[in-house]
């Protein structure tokens, strides 16, 4: 009886290498190296960022003591209750959304415009390819500084080079008009190149032998693009969409650099306008913590409402192979 069930206990053994589960009684050796790996990365997560998004929900309902800067009594919802009733707070939401539309739908476009165009198999291809994918090696301040110089009035290349067409000088970061403009423009320089590696990546993923198929089938040039290539990657686009629209939402150096919000707040976003109501802008009134954490959390709520309808809407055009 005894041989039986050693038998028994040998043929339903672990093979050797595979870890047992851990006993009731504690975790095992190999699940506490799980967590020795976990800590550094929870500790980077708690400190930057599950505390800080505390601190921020904390302060949101609290008021700023305009004499010592520290968080004085508690005022409930009346920060968020001045915020949706302020007239300046939607014009800031206005402008944020619209250089969220004017970053991400052209980087996306161009991106895939120069992906296709350059998916050729051609002479020389590989320096262009090279050359447009650039600007991803650029940092956001030095490529702000470099479209600080272009967007000058006097000695700027883009006014010298209208004006050989008789088009006479654009405030480009001077007027309201032109502002926004130019640095959305700015911005979709600084995300060409990335955009444009995501997208070879995809172009670059598409079966080679699903073309042909299509060719043999008549599908040429355009038709071939729009009904074949651009269906097999549009987890790549919808990618870029989601991804995109965040990092514009976020968008912060460029807009210090080149306008610092002006003129008359024309490029003020969310984020920009947290930073200045937090006092640290060179034209700040006096700091307000409180209400600037309530623009954080809203800013936290549209990025969140945002990409879930993105998910909820774009995300069922996407084909997933």
């Amino acid at each position: 009886m005894n041989a039986m069930r050693s038998a028994t206990t040998d043929r339903l053994a672990l093979p050797e290498g595979v870890p047992k589960k851990a006993s009731a009684r504690g975790p095992n050796k190999q699940s506490v190296v799980y967590w020795v790996y976990l800590l550094p990365a929870a500790i980077v997560f708690l400190a930057f960022l599950f505390i800080p998004l505390g601190q921020s929900f904390y302060m949101s309902f609290h008021a700023t003591n305009v004499f010592t800067r520290d968080i004085a009594g508690f005022v409930g919802f009346d920060q968020y209750v001045k915020l949706f009733t302020d007239p300046g707070f939607r014009k800031v939401v206005l402008v944020t959304l619209g250089f969220v539309l004017m970053t991400v739908v052209p980087s996306v476009l161009i991106a895939l415009v120069l992906g296709l165009l350059l998916n050729q198999r051609l002479a020389g291809i590989k320096f262009f390819r090279s050359s447009f994918a650039l600007p991803f090696a650029y940092s956001v301040a030095t490529a702000s500084v470099l479209f600080g110089s272009m967007f000058q009035p006097l000695t700027g290349i883009l006014n010298s080079l209208l004006s050989h067409v008789g088009v006479g000088q654009i405030g480009w970061l001077t007027d309201p008009r032109w502002a926004l403009i130019s640095v959305s423009m700015a911005t979709v320089w600084m995300q060409l190149g990335y955009n444009l590696l995501i997208v070879s990546a995809g172009l670059g993923a598409v079966d080679e032998e699903i073309i042909e198929a299509a060719r043999i089938d008549g599908a040429q040039g355009l038709r071939l693009q729009r009904s074949v290539i651009l269906p097999l990657i549009t987890p790549q686009i919808f990618f870029l969409v989601v991804t995109g629209t965040i990092s514009s939402l976020q968008s912060f150096g460029q807009i210090h650099i080149l306008t610092q919000g002006q003129p008359l707040g024309a490029t003020t976003t969310l984020v920009y306008s947290i930073y200045l109501t937090a006092g640290f802008g060179a034209s700040s009134a006096v700091p307000n913590y409180g209400f600037a954490s309530a623009q954080a959390i809203v800013l936290l709520l549209i990025v969140i409402l945002i990409t879930l309808a993105q998910f909820g809407v774009l995300e069922r055009r996407v084909f997933y192979r």
